[in-house]
């Protein structure tokens, strides 16, 4: 009986240690975990979107201008006659 008891009184504390072990570990790594997570997120993202890094080939004290090209509207000429209508007052 009295074994049982001793055995008992381990288990307890093994697992009130356990438990305040799994705690203290939760919060020293869960931020770093959540945080690369959120790094492979972004990442992801910025993949999917298209988005390159122009920075790695401008050297220092250069100025770099982005713009997209304007694209010339053409018309088709094969719709038929503009006509310019009047209103009339009765």
């Amino acid at each position: 009986m009295q074994e049982a008891s001793i055995q008992g009184l381990w288990f307890i504390l093994f697992l009130i240690l356990g438990y305040y072990a799994f705690r203290w570990l939760a919060r020293v790594l869960l931020p770093v975990l959540m945080q690369k997570a959120v790094r492979n997120f972004e990442k992801k993202a910025r993949e999917q979107q298209g988005y390159s890094n122009h920075n790695d080939n401008i050297r220092e004290g250069e100025t770099i201008i982005d713009k997209k090209p304007v694209k010339q509207r053409e018309s088709n000429k094969d719709v038929g006659e503009y006509i310019d209508f009047e209103e009339v007052d009765e």
